[in-house]
């Protein structure tokens, strides 16, 4: 008998990210714990690499020193070209050869990011041109007044447009980082990276949660219980009344809440979470749609695939198929 040869496993996505000193340690950081090795418990779908404009000694905001041994022509072989933050002092704009070798890779088809202000080297190259873009609530003015052809929405954790996204400022940088893996290789994935990093796999809200308040200003009531408590009844029908109740607050003060915190409404982020709770079942077990509907509870087949569709513009089985049939041993 005549043995069948093993399928080969697919390229990693090569991820190369754009240095610049003085570098912030924290946003290559963020990066680099999301799209580097892992090690055995989680299969490698990703290489990362570094790179800068002049090869040797990057100082850092850190006060040490990386060496970095690869310049630009990195970004030739890039799936994904990422800028973890850029410091551009007064007056002074993004190298010229940076610029080009940013819009060259983004040209061939490398998917382009910019983490905080690792923004600015992307509407720099004119890829935010007419689009809206994240980066620190603090610089967004800043981003404005040099890029005014960029929207800058100083609110949002990340933007992603698909062949550009745009983060806001230092943590956030995790939050489109995993995302990104959603994107790639799916939630189930996506999760358990989230998992080993000891974070949320998708934080809820917007930045302006994280912003600075006048001294004055007035501390809302945390959301947190709430939350977990919704958490672990994701399989029934809950109200905003109900929520509302167990807030010991009125609807209309919950809904408010929820604006000024999460920056959506109570059945926004309710239904957000049965999304993803149902990508998730659709990606490790062969449950059918009928089974997750309950589960998750969207009570009936025919209203998961509808919001499904609603959410992601595509079908609980295209979705399955993509994400489990290709990945059953990872």
């Amino acid at each position: 008998m005549t043995s069948r040869p093993m399928p080969k496993s697919p390229a990693p996505h090569r991820v190369v990210a754009l240095l610049q000193p003085p570098q912030s340690t924290f946003a290559l950081a963020c990066a680099s714990e999301v799209f580097g090795d892992h090690g055995p418990a989680i299969p490698a779908r990703y290489a990362f690499e570094v790179c800068t404009e002049h090869p040797g000694a990057v100082p850092t905001e850190a006060g040490y020193d990386m060496l970095v041994t690869t310049g630009l022509d990195a970004l030739e072989r890039a799936d994904t070209v990422l800028v973890p933050g850029w410091r551009l002092p007064a007056g002074a704009g993004v190298p010229p050869a940076v610029v080009a070798a940013v819009r060259r890779a983004h040209a061939r088809g490398a998917r382009v990011v910019g983490l905080c202000s690792g923004a600015f080297v992307l509407a720099a190259a004119g890829l935010l041109d007419g689009r809206r873009s994240a980066t620190h609530w603090a610089q967004a003015a800043e981003l404005s007044a040099r890029f005014p052809r960029v929207d800058v929405d100083p609110a949002v954790l990340y933007v992603d447009h698909g062949d550009v996204a745009t983060s806001a400022g230092s943590a956030a940088g995790v939050d489109l980082c995993l995302h990104l893996v959603r994107v790639d290789q799916g939630a189930a994935y996506a999760m358990r990276i989230a998992r080993q990093m000891v974070m949320p796999p998708h934080r809820e809200g917007c930045q302006l949660q994280y912003a600075e308040l006048p001294a004055s200003g007035p501390v809302a009531d945390s959301l947190a219980p709430l939350l977990e408590w919704l958490d672990g009844r994701l399989d029934r029908p809950v109200s905003v009344a109900e929520m509302a109740a167990r807030s010991q607050v009125s609807a209309r003060t919950l809904t408010r809440r929820f604006t000024e915190q999460l920056g959506i409404s109570p059945g926004r982020w309710l239904l957000d979470r049965r999304i993803a709770a149902t990508r998730a079942l659709l990606e490790e077990t062969d449950l059918p749609v009928e089974t997750i509907a309950r589960r998750v509870g969207l009570s009936s087949a025919v209203n998961l695939r509808r919001r499904f569709h609603e959410a992601l513009r595509t079908t609980p089985a295209a979705y399955r198929r993509t994400f489990r049939a290709d990945r059953a041993t990872g």
